[in-house]
């Protein structure tokens, strides 16, 4: 197993998609978004919709990786030459061999493009090859039919449903889906599988 290395700069790309550290100056890079495209975070916990929630949004997501809690990415989509969105990893658990993929979104134009499922292929290789990771989770907002949708289409399986398990920024309870992919799952069928599709 190798430890993720949150002082490291990673970078993971294909012919599609480039993936680099999320930076503080992105805001810029990324505001285009907040401004004309609230609705990404219609089931967000931490909507980034209008520049000063963008600026929390990037302001939290260095705060956890620089107490080893995240890993956010930007993502760059080399077809249209253009910065598209954000991901990450978080939840790293080291001592369970774990690790949580989420925080994803992409503006409207790179939706259904395939960008998201080339994002996912690089994440998830990484994660159980370099790191050697067990498990990679994945949680949504249970009325998110889409990114629900879009995690079970590369492979992950439903575990099951929290129940209110957390509070939304309006104030209300969230049930929670938990999805993951295991490392055998992976090796066995789901690289091969994600990998055809691309």
């Amino acid at each position: 197993m190798k430890l993720l290395d949150f002082n490291f700069d990673y970078i993971l790309e294909n012919d599609v998609v480039l993936l680099s550290p999320l930076k503080a100056d992105d805001i810029n890079l990324l505001s285009r978004f907040s401004i004309y495209e609230p609705k990404l975070w219609e089931f967000s916990l931490q909507p980034a919709n209008g520049l000063e929630n963008l600026k929390v949004y990037i302001e939290k997501a260095l705060h956890d990786k620089l107490n080893n809690k995240s890993y956010p990415f930007i993502v760059f989509d080399k077809r249209k030459n253009a910065y598209a969105g954000s991901t990450r990893f978080y939840d790293y658990q080291p001592e369970h061999n774990t690790v949580q993929l989420g925080y994803t979104w992409y503006g409207k134009d790179y939706q259904g493009t395939g960008l998201n499922k080339n994002c996912k292929y690089l994440m998830l290789s990484f994660a159980f090859e370099t790191l050697g990771v067990e498990r990679v989770e994945f949680r949504a907002d249970n009325n998110n039919k889409k990114s629900i949708a879009a995690m079970k289409s590369i492979g992950c399986r439903v575990e099951g449903v929290l129940r209110q398990n957390c509070s939304t920024p309006e104030g209300n309870r969230r049930d929670s889906i938990v999805l993951s992919i295991l490392k055998n799952e992976w090796f066995d069928s789901i690289k091969t599988s994600l990998a055809s599709r691309l």
